[in-house]
């Protein structure tokens, strides 16, 4: 078990803080979770949170007549919605263990917000709908998981409810997403009804109780041997054999466990459970909290870059404006990657050299906050910005590290964005700036210099809807959208004479982005295919340059 104690012998030498910096590291775990809408992902941030003692009460996403609001969804939006549309950072402690879950955006319009947020995780859950196995947003994500190599532990979700047998579940896993599977727990069945799991690496027997309370509180839970005289008479004979039957052919059958192979994220620990009624939870957060990487190295213009490096180092990944709206404040968010952080420490900025202070840096439990005096690799940090950084800003005490870029994608729908009131243009402005900057949509503009009326751009039609919410909430400036017939847009590099024929002709326009540089957007694709063959001294990106 992780353990913080050092011995009090005055002040720390260069080994004691780096056997400090060591332990500390050591017991972060930095993770994301994944899913499909409605897979229960929130369901399941928050049993982490009870069973991890940051919250005392479990609230439901469904429980809105009960005014109790799942902790993660911290926004006004999602909590008139339902749903999760922005990223949350969740830290807590269990066990010895600092633990930093990045809460993600299910919905597939804020793509670009979990992307971002999985650059900051050391490995991944994949959540899964145990009625409806790998879907399309699981494989979208999955498969951003699978190109950086990361870990991967899957989480199948719903078992209280009816769903598809265990073993063609974890057979169609496999073959779906390319990817060996190892149960780490397996799912016990009672006249029917889910009623406990069994851990193959510990060898044990979790049977839960269901409480009254619908999962608001931890759930009781017994343990005990495979072949226990009463898990025989509990289970009945029957059950009992079909169970010993599968442990069997799992581990004659199945693949053996690799711990190396999991890092490479070659091969997924499996757990079984329900989010809602908590059975499984504890039994996941142990073994996950065992298996799961500390912090790792990070690519850096400067080389590889430790967690143990004694320089603190870390890249800006999420910047969110108004989590306060009382004091209109602008948090940007960091992950530290090396090093250790002190509040009040100066650091450079390596897009710009300029020397930045970080005073007041704080820690999160969604938008409850708390101020800390120090942080480790692994953790992530909320410093209060005044439009200085950017989404994939690196810090460093010498500038001489630059942790590789977070790329903005193209947005797949385009629309004019008009003020309602001529009065609040300001406000307007002020608002598309600052969305802009944190990452919610992008901005552009049909002349170099800017012009009356800005267009915006983004993944999915869910972000105009939150865009307009907030000008309106946030910033006091009421808008309405004209949609834009443009699907395919792409930035340009080249010959100016160029590109201004390529923006000649029907089906398409340019637009300007917040840097100054060039998009052409088409309004089909052999518009744009045509246009890529006749322009050949035209570079097309469909990600945009850095």
């Amino acid at each position: 078990m992780p353990s913080t104690d050092l011995p009090d012998t005055g002040p720390l030498t260069s080994k004691s803080q780096a056997t400090l910096l060591a332990r500390e590291t050591e017991r972060r775990r930095t993770f994301a979770i994944i899913s499909h809408p409605d897979a229960g992902k929130t369901t399941l941030t928050e049993k982490l949170l009870l069973y991890g003692g940051a919250i005392h009460l479990a609230g439901s996403v469904k429980s809105r007549r009960a005014e109790r609001h799942a902790t993660s969804d911290w926004m006004e939006l999602e909590r008139q919605r339902g749903i999760s549309v922005t990223s949350s950072v969740l830290q807590f402690d269990y066990e010895g263990f600092r633990i930093n879950l990045l809460d993600t955006p299910g919905h597939e319009d804020f793509s670009e917000d979990t992307y971002r947020t999985l650059m900051a995780a050391d490995s991944a859950v994949m959540l899964l709908d145990n009625r409806r196995g790998v879907e399309d947003r699981t494989r979208q994500l999955f498969a951003v998981c699978k190109r950086r190599r990361m870990p991967i532990f899957t989480f199948v979700n719903k078992c209280d409810r009816a769903g598809e047998d265990p073993l063609k579940l974890i057979s169609d896993v496999e073959a779906d997403l390319e990817i060996n599977c190892y149960p780490v727990t397996w799912p016990i069945f009672r006249d029917g009804a889910f009623a406990g799991v069994y851990d193959r690496r510990r060898k044990r027997v979790e049977m839960f109780e269901r409480g009254l309370d619908h999962g608001a509180r931890m759930t009781q839970a017994q343990s005990s041997d495979l072949n226990e005289p009463a898990l025989v008479e509990l289970l009945g004979e029957d059950a009992h054999h079909r169970l010993v039957q599968e442990i069997g052919l799992l581990d004659a059958a199945g693949h053996p466990f690799d711990h190396a192979a999991l890092l490479t994220g070659d091969l997924s620990p499996v757990f079984f459970g329900s989010a809602l009624t908590n059975f499984g939870v504890e039994p996941f957060l142990e073994e996950f909290l065992d298996l799961a990487p500390a912090p790792s190295p990070h690519e850096s213009t400067a080389g590889i870059v430790e967690p143990t490096n004694p320089e603190f180092s870390g890249f800006v990944f999420k910047i969110q404006a108004n989590m306060d709206p009382r004091h209109r404040d602008r948090i940007a968010f960091v992950r530290v990657c090396s090093g250790h952080f002190e509040a009040g420490m100066q650091v450079k900025l390596g897009r710009t050299g300029k020397i930045v202070r970080l005073p007041a840096p704080q820690q999160f439990l969604a938008r409850e906050r708390s101020a800390v005096e120090e942080a480790w690799p692994g953790d992530v940090i909320g410093v209060v910005d005044k439009g200085t950084l950017r989404i994939g800003d690196t810090l460093s005490p010498n500038g001489d590290v630059e942790y590789r870029g977070i790329p903005r994608f193209a947005p797949e729908h385009f629309a004019r964005i008009i003020g309602t009131d001529p009065m609040r243009r300001k406000q307007l402005d002020a608002g598309l700036r600052q969305l802009t900057e944190e990452g919610a949509a992008q901005v552009f503009f049909t002349e170099p210099d800017g012009g009356p009326n800005p267009v915006i751009g983004a993944v999915g039609m869910l972000q105009f809807d939150v865009m307009l919410f907030r000008l309106e909430n946030e910033y006091g400036a009421p808008c309405r959208i004209e949609r834009l017939p443009y699907r395919y847009p792409r930035w340009v590099e080249g010959p100016e004479a160029a590109i201004e024929r390529a923006a000649r002709g029907s089906g398409r326009m340019r637009l300007y982005d917040a840097k100054g540089m060039s998009l052409l957007v088409f309004d089909e694709l052999w518009t744009l295919r045509s246009t890529q063959q006749h322009e050949t001294t035209l570079t097309f990106h469909e990600v945009a340059p850095q």
